[in-house]
């Protein structure tokens, strides 16, 4: 199963359930795995615990082997539901920390962790003060702790917290806070899901003038398809800081999705290929796909197999688009509160003539910022 929210107020994931149908039109095509069917079942969990928990039973019910390449922000609803079924999750968004916590949980990225933690670490090599302007949620609590991390680990002070509303449709209060002095050694970062842009807009009116304050933001709440819409190379997201999971979606490691979209999904307006929600849906099903292709024909698939499987992953590549990645005792990184976390690495981009580009070539590591420097890793 995968699921993602669909016609919320708040953050809406419609091209996850979409690209795994998607998948699931492509493995069968190519003969399935192992001979075997690819059999995808999809499901709106509305941003709600009851939502989550309803697709979850459905799962369960329908003896799915595995939750694939899902988002919910009800963490705590829907992990407690799959390690009551013993269901693993493979490969959620890393909105919550609960994903992170759970053995059910097979993660592929840093989730948010990683995403503001190496945002701050990048933004410390200009700025002199970074204000965060985030959601009034429980969710976006988490946000400014791990965004001083990065700060801090480059020596700089805490970032100033700016809490807005989660669905507002008006920013201009928290722009003209985050503004300023208007100082080009500030830097304002944004975090607000797809109303992100709506905050930017915001911004650039404030005082009617272009601001000085350096702009960033995290894949997720800024992607290629926000910037055409706001103005390409006229757009005030231009020289805007991004920090992402995965590389551009200009690289070409990437193409074997985009491939896959324009024959299975090519009049599915549900899915931007550049959208972090579906790169990461695509990278969930190569995870499952080659795990459960190695179990074989002799090994039954159920979600009690696929899960031991996963466990006993490691070193497997998604050509690319992630570090190899593994789920053993010998991959876990340490990370507090985090302890299923098997990647910490992130992609700098920026927006330079209307298009998200790498900022530096490959992949940033931020397990040394994200953990203790007590920390002493297992010998194995």
């Amino acid at each position: 199963m995968t699921w993602a929210p669909e016609d919320t107020d708040a953050t809406n994931m419609p091209g996850m359930p979409a690209m795994a149908k998607a998948i699931e039109a492509y493995v069968n095509a190519e003969g399935g795995i192992n001979g075997r069917k690819l059999k995808v079942l999809t499901c709106n969990e509305h941003d709600d615990p009851v939502g989550v928990t309803t697709c979850e039973k459905q799962a369960s019910d329908a003896g799915a082997v595995a939750v694939v390449g899902s988002y919910s922000e009800e963490g705590s609803s829907f992990i407690s539901a799959l390690e009551a079924d013993d269901i693993p999750y493979i490969g959620g968004y890393g909105i919550t920390e609960d994903e992170f916590q759970s053995l059910m949980s097979f993660p592929i990225n840093g989730g948010l962790p990683a995403l503001l933690a190496g945002s701050g670490l990048q933004l410390a090599q200009t700025c002199k003060r970074v204000r965060l302007v985030r959601p009034d949620s429980i969710t976006g609590d988490q946000f400014p702790i791990f965004l001083d991390e990065g700060l801090n680990a480059a020596g700089k002070p805490d970032v100033d917290d700016m809490l807005a509303k989660d669905n507002s449709t008006d920013y201009t209060a928290v722009a003209t806070q985050a503004v300023g002095d208007d100082l080009h050694s500030t830097c304002v970062s944004a975090v607000l899901g797809e109303h992100t842009s709506t905050f930017f807009d915001a911004l650039r009116r404030v005082g009617d003038k272009q601001p000085k304050v350096q702009l960033s933001s995290v894949i997720g709440s800024v992607q290629q398809s926000v910037i055409d819409a706001s103005g390409g190379a006229k757009s005030p997201l231009e020289g805007t800081r991004i920090t992402s999971w995965y590389p551009p979606t200009s690289s070409p490691v990437w193409n074997e999705m985009k491939s896959v979209v324009n024959k299975y999904a090519f009049d599915d307006d549900a899915i931007d290929v550049a959208d972090p929600g579906v790169q990461t849906t695509w990278i969930a099903y190569q995870v499952f796909t080659k795990v459960a292709a190695a179990m074989g024909t002799k090994v039954k698939v159920t979600a009690e197999s696929v899960r031991r499987a996963m466990s006993a992953t490691t070193g497997l590549s998604t050509g690319g688009l992630t570090p190899p990645l593994g789920w053993t005792d010998s991959d876990l990184l340490g990370i507090p509160e985090h302890s299923r976390m098997v990647n910490t690495k992130v992609v700098y981009q920026e927006v330079s003539n209307g298009r998200l580009v790498q900022y530096q070539p490959g992949f940033v590591d931020l397990t040394k910022t994200l953990r203790p420097s007590s920390y002493a890793p297992l010998k194995h």
